[in-house]
């Protein structure tokens, strides 16, 4: 997989050098990748687990439902932080693309700027979440609530950092030349 660096190209802000923070953040995004995966291996094991339980040993297990829940939304939200910094996400960008270099470049900024709002938004609201749920147990596994909500705020957190970035290396760029 090729890293948001080393897609240098007329669609990203980054500049032809590499620097040590692009390299922190590559390593950031790749580290929520890596999780994301281990974790979506985990879930479909657990979801064997509940299968076998269920048919062969005539006892569900009833802790794989809510874990499953708490699993996906840190796999969406880890995968969701790592497309801001790779730039995958889905996009319909052949308006864009097809417009001239200046409205093009309003465009970019526009949708880094409201992707750092929505982070920002996330990041906030996933705290009050937190803080609302530390006493609340989820059923059937115990830990608090708040662990439902965590990945909201590093997602945020991480959105937010990934897209201001781009910003300024598009400032930079557009300084130098």
């Amino acid at each position: 997989m090729s890293s948001f660096s080393e897609k240098m190209n007329d669609q990203s802000p980054a500049s032809a050098s590499r620097t040590a923070f692009d390299g922190f953040l590559d390593g950031i995004a790749q580290l929520c990748i890596i999780v994301s995966g281990i974790l979506l291996v985990f879930l479909i094991a657990t979801f064997g687990w509940l299968v076998f339980g269920r048919y062969v040993l005539n006892d569900t297990p009833t802790w794989v439902e809510q874990s499953s829940l708490l699993i996906v939304v840190y796999i969406t939200c880890l995968g969701a932080a790592a497309g801001v910094r790779n730039n995958t996400h889905l996009s319909i960008d052949f308006v864009r693309e097809g417009l001239p270099y200046l409205p093009r470049e309003i465009m970019r900024y526009i949708a880094d700027l409201f992707v750092t709002c929505f982070g920002l938004f996330m990041a906030w609201q996933g705290w009050n979440l937190v803080l609302e749920n530390l006493e609340r147990p989820i059923p059937m596994i115990g830990f608090s609530e708040s662990w439902r909500a965590a990945p909201l705020v590093i997602c945020g957190v991480l959105m937010v950092l990934f897209s201001c970035t781009n910003i300024a290396k598009r400032l930079l760029k557009s300084r130098k030349g």
